[in-house]
């Protein structure tokens, strides 16, 4: 599909600095959940195997145990990634720190423990690493306790510039705008699986910095018009160079991937 099939009501350009900048734009290729081809994911572990591999940013997964404790997890239940079960939202702080969040990975991460977001961020800080953090709204939870848990610690911790706060709970985001109100302090991304037509209301009434997709249900014209309106496009979750590449030409600036590395070479600015 050409870029002049775009749907006009598309493409309304902004003029917004914190989009337009390239000195705030992400890299090329975020690890996601850490390194989690070599690592556990979500992980200090994963962290610091995608530092070692050379990878500049990681996205990671947070959201709140029991107690209002934010924790650096995906799943809603601690069944696959652990050597635990039941639902993440109903443990404590403790209850959590006991279990063994490494050895289901490898033998080599037994022992491994569920990293705080306190602990997590401080370590990306010490790397110098940027952060795609995602809140994770557990099912009847407040969207505002998550933000108001999260986004300040991440804010003290680490500059605008290598922060994104993304999200699919809408609530979640706007609880988030509501703590910060300026873009260029706090740059939000709004996250679906495949982008709707209503995108472009949702990333204005948040002053988004950039869309994020799903790349295998992305198309070309909704790619063009995300770009050309001025937004920043993500893609996960990208492990195959070779069938990612169109998308590199319909103006993705960055793809998440379990494994940058097999992205060495075939990069657009590598051509």
């Amino acid at each position: 599909m050409s870029a002049s099939s775009i749907d006009a009501s598309e493409t309304s350009p902004r003029s917004s600095a914190v989009s337009s900048s390239p000195t705030l734009a992400p890299p090329r290729l975020i690890a996601h959940r850490g390194l989690s081809a070599s690592a556990p994911e979500n992980t200090l572990a994963a962290v610091r195997a995608a530092h070692e591999a050379g990878s500049a940013w990681v996205e990671l997964d947070v959201q709140l145990l029991a107690d209002g404790t934010p924790v650096i997890w995906h799943d809603a239940s601690v069944n696959r990634c652990s050597n635990g079960r039941g639902r993440l939202a109903k443990l404590c702080l403790a209850e959590a720190r006991r279990l063994d969040v490494g050895a289901w990975f490898d033998a080599a991460f037994a022992g491994e423990r569920m990293a705080t977001l306190d602990e997590m961020l401080a370590l990306i800080k010490t790397l110098g690493m940027g952060l795609n953090l995602e809140l994770k709204l557990a099912r009847g939870h407040d969207p505002a306790a998550l933000a108001e848990a999260v986004v300040p610690k991440a804010m003290a911790m680490l500059p605008a510039a290598r922060l994104i706060v993304s999200s699919f709970s809408g609530p979640s985001l706007n609880a988030a705008r509501a703590l910060e109100p300026d873009p260029a302090r706090l740059r939000l991304g709004r996250l679906y699986d495949k982008i709707p037509k209503g995108w472009e209301a949702d990333a204005i009434r948040l002053e988004a910095f950039s869309v994020h997709s799903d790349w295998t249900r992305l198309t070309e014209s909704r790619a063009r018009a995300i770009k050309a309106a001025g937004y920043r496009l993500i893609c996960y979750t990208a492990n195959d160079p070779l069938t990612f590449a169109p998308l590199w030409q319909w103006g993705v600036d960055a793809a998440i991937s379990d494994d940058p590395r097999r992205f060495a070479g075939r990069l657009p600015d590598d051509v």
